[in-house]
């Protein structure tokens, strides 16, 4: 069967079409360190904060997502990590995005699909909120990413691989669309192009420079439409 040759964008959430370092990562941040805290703790004792800080960047730097460190070596299961995660008292109230983001997904040509690594329900009401969720094709969540069985999350390029074949469409025809340069290496390494959304990065420090697995560097989403040619 002849490859797709229709452009096929895959849009990251968080940080990428909406602000989540304003309020919602800090309040998962410190979801996953009390969860972290009782999985790591003994004898009816929550570890302290230096043995969660220290696992947390272990587990990130080996296998690209915390998540995964705590499967691994802790047997914890992933529904109920990413159910403790992600709960919030008021998440609408905490969302903040751009205005135009519906403009800007039906000026791009092509399919698009959603990519995150955060759980169905919350990034299902993020896309409601922002009345996205009609403008992707498909929702591709955290828990939908295994491969041979086993979770995958982003940054995995056998997950970005598999996507393709899945998709029936050429490496170089996807355009992964990310904040986070770790998957964007990834998918540059599988012959995607890529795009670094950079405005909701809370460390500003990184971000001059452009890399060379990214094709194009962006403050907003929204300047993507005028830089379609670099994408091509």
């Amino acid at each position: 069967m002849a490859k797709n040759t229709t452009a096929l964008w895959l849009f990251d959430l968080d940080n990428t079409l909406h602000d989540a370092s304003h309020a919602i990562f800090p309040a998962i941040h410190d979801n996953m360190n009390a969860f972290m805290a009782r999985t790591l703790g003994s004898g009816g004792v929550d570890a302290d904060a230096a043995t969660v800080n220290a696992a947390r960047e272990t587990y990130w730097r080996r296998y690209g997502a915390t998540l995964l460190g705590l499967v691994k070596h802790h047997q914890v299961r992933p529904e109920d990590f990413l159910r403790e995660a992600h709960r919030f008292d008021d998440l609408l109230g905490m969302i903040r995005a751009e205005r135009g983001l519906i403009s800007l997904l039906r000026r791009l040509p092509g399919r698009k699909i959603l990519l995150t690594n955060a759980p169905l329900r919350y990034s299902g009401d993020v896309l409601r909120h922002l009345r996205l969720q009609r403008h992707f094709g498909k929702h591709i969540s955290i828990e939908s990413m295994h491969v041979h069985r086993q979770l995958r999350p982003k940054p995995s390029r056998h997950l970005l691989r598999q996507l393709l074949a899945r998709e029936k469409v050429a490496a170089r025809r996807c355009i992964l669309v990310e904040d986070t340069v770790g998957t964007l290496k990834a998918a540059k390494w599988v012959g995607m192009r890529t795009a670094w959304i950079t405005q909701y990065l809370a460390d500003q420090s990184n971000v001059i420079k452009r890399p060379k697995y990214v094709d194009v560097k962006v403050k907003s989403v929204r300047q993507l439409a005028r830089n379609l040619h670099r994408l091509r």
